[in-house]
């Protein structure tokens, strides 16, 4: 039976409704009443009619929590909340159907639960804590599922604290954190700096690294969109950005190199990647330097702090500290 479960995790700013009201429960409120909504296609029609502003996928996530919460949920699935106030992590099961409240001030979409365990969080593996700390409000626990019922359904009070270096999970959590940051960085660039506005952020991006930089005319640079020094003499380094979603192909790097003087240097940016071709040509000119999307990303996160305000808040990020195994290597 315990099998058949699903294991939900949840968020709140009420931490004092979730536990003296012995709920869970979402907001929307605009939504009104969820049980009238019949199916995932209703849901996402009522969501889009509520919130015609909000991007396509913004209704695909929002709806689909809200039928998750109202359809999906089963009396006697579990329940993962991990409370900001005291930093504690409830585990309970679902008692009841999803009801409206249209009276609360803002959590109007509630069921009923049975709260069973109030645990700290060193009791819990550093990737249990991560999936629960999802930036959805209700959300399905899959990856650590397991953990989570088996310190729910343990005789007893557990008290097990998780040990650093029995914890093999965070090398993982650490670089699942490093993916997603990479992921959301590339994600803004493209959404936000397309054509001419990636030319300017590779710009500022290499002055932030110590280049003095010219960006070309607009329509009438040959190819070559910023030209970089690094001080006042030669070399002069000719750099191209491409911001389109296909690979680089060996053609368009050679007419950067048909571009540059005896003495230049080049830079190849993209967002996306290179052909094979055109590799394994980099790989035999190397006077020209290309750069993908995974290693722009890089020197991104390595200079993001000199980088201007105008584009820090195109891509916002905040310095924070991860776990990583205690063997690993602290470089700069």
């Amino acid at each position: 039976m315990n099998e058949e479960r699903k294991v939900w995790g949840i968020h709140t700013k009420d931490d004092a409704l979730f536990m003296r009201d012995n709920v869970i429960a979402i907001g929307w409120k605009a939504m009104g009443d969820l049980s009238v909504l019949v199916d995932r296609t209703a849901f996402k029609e009522k969501y889009a009619e509520i919130y015609p502003d909000a991007p396509k996928q913004n209704v695909a996530n929002g709806a689909g929590m809200l039928y998750r919460f109202a359809k999906e949920v089963q009396i006697g699935d579990y329940i993962v909340y991990p409370s900001k106030q005291d930093r504690m992590v409830n585990l309970g099961e679902v008692e009841g159907e999803y009801t409206y409240q249209p009276d609360a001030t803002e959590y109007v979409q509630q069921r009923k639960v049975r709260w069973i365990k109030k645990l700290p969080r060193t009791a819990f593996s550093q990737g249990a804590l991560y999936e629960i700390g999802s930036a959805m409000s209700f959300f399905t626990v899959k990856n650590y599922a397991e953990e989570f019922l088996d310190t729910l359904l343990a005789r007893g009070t557990h008290s097990h604290v998780v040990d650093m270096e029995e914890d093999e999970s965070v090398a993982a959590t650490a670089e699942d954190i490093i993916e997603s940051t990479k992921d959301f960085i590339l994600k803004e660039l493209s959404k936000n700096l397309k054509g001419y506005d990636l030319e300017g952020f590779v710009a500022d991006l290499l002055q932030a690294m110590g280049y003095r930089t010219v960006l070309s005319p607009h329509g009438g640079d040959s190819g070559i969109d910023i030209t970089a020094y690094k001080d006042e003499l030669p070399p002069r380094i000719l750099v191209q950005v491409k911001s389109q979603d296909g690979d680089i192909k060996e053609t368009t790097i050679q007419s950067l190199k048909g571009a540059m003087r005896e003495g230049d240097y080049g830079v190849f940016v993209t967002l996306s990647n290179y052909t094979k071709k055109a590799r394994a040509y980099l790989e035999n000119t190397p006077i020209i330097r290309g750069i993908n999307g995974p290693e722009l990303v890089d020197l991104i996160l390595k200079y993001y702090d000199k980088l201007s305000d105008k584009y820090r808040r195109i891509i916002p990020l905040k310095m924070v500290y991860i776990p990583v195994p205690k063997d690993e290597t602290v470089t700069e």
